[in-house]
Order: C-alpha cells, then structure tokens, then sequence
C-alpha cells in the first residue's frame, strides 16, 4: 500500500552507487547560512531606522559604543569584518560624521577610531529597530528553536563562552 508524502515530510535522499548520499547543496550548511544571512539583511534594509545604514555599519557602531575608541585591527577583531572591508566601512562612517579618527598618544602611526555624539544618537535610535530586526529574522522560530539557534551560531563561529 502506497503512501502519500505531506510537503513538511522529506524522504531521506537515496544512496549513490558508492553507498553515499548523494550531495545536494541547498542541504549543505554554507549555503544554508547564506541563505539565512540574506534573509536577515533584507529585512535589516526594510526596517533600519536610517536606510543609509547597513548591517555591518551599524555593528561596527555598537563595538565602538561597546568597547571604546579602538584601533582598525581591533576594529576587525571585534566586528569580524576583514581588513579592506572595514576600512571602507570606516571612510563611510567618517564622512557621515558619526565616527572620528585621531592618533594614538602611544603610537603615532596608529589611528584609533571612536564614536562621535552623532554617532550614539542615531544608535540611540536605531537599538529598537534592531530588537525589531532581530525578532522578524527569528519570527517563525520558537523560543527553545531561538536559543537553540543562537547556542549553535556562537559554537559555529567559535565564540561560545568556555563553561
């Protein structure tokens, strides 16, 4: 007797002749995550409260708000944004008004950047349309699924806090 397969079942894909399953790249985890991480800044653009303001920019906001003036390496640490991409996002951010770049007392080749007032007033601003963000990118997701996603993200990434 056959049975009819409802569209929120999925079979198990069948073996290839090696005995494998077969690869099938819309399962595999990088396309996954960028498929997620497409989502998310779509509706990062639809409701950020400044549409000149993306997602990485707004990141790079919060860890000056966060950790203080700060050098562009440490920038890069603690964003995860590479080198080259971040100094665009500096240049940006900079003639926006909303950072500002001096020399460090200690060394003057290096720039440390920080956050201007105009800078923490449109962050200011900007925090409950990220709470929002965050909660649209997560809305059909309960909330064992919510803290199960985000635990896996943090291990993925290799942030997890040890303990």
């Amino acid at each position: 007797m056959a049975t009819s397969q409802t569209k929120t079942q999925k079979t198990a894909p069948a073996e290839a002749g090696d005995g494998q399953v077969p690869y099938a790249f819309s399962e595999q985890v990088g396309y996954l995550l960028r498929r997620a991480y497409q989502r998310h800044l779509a509706i990062f653009q639809a409701h950020a409260c400044d549409p000149q303001l993306t997602s990485v920019q707004f990141s790079t906001l919060c860890a000056l708000k966060d950790s203080g003036p700060q050098s562009q390496s440490a920038l890069v640490r603690a964003t995860g944004v590479d080198q080259a991409t971040i100094r665009g996002i500096v240049e940006r951010l900079k003639g926006r008004g909303l950072i500002q770049l001096s020399k460090d007392s200690h060394d003057a080749r290096k720039v440390i950047i920080s956050i201007t007032a105009e800078g923490l007033e449109l962050l200011a601003h900007m925090i409950p349309c990220a709470r929002l963000i965050t909660e649209l990118t997560m809305d059909n997701l309960n909330p064992a699924e919510r803290m199960a996603l985000l635990h896996t993200l943090r291990r993925i990434a290799g942030t997890e806090e040890p303990g």
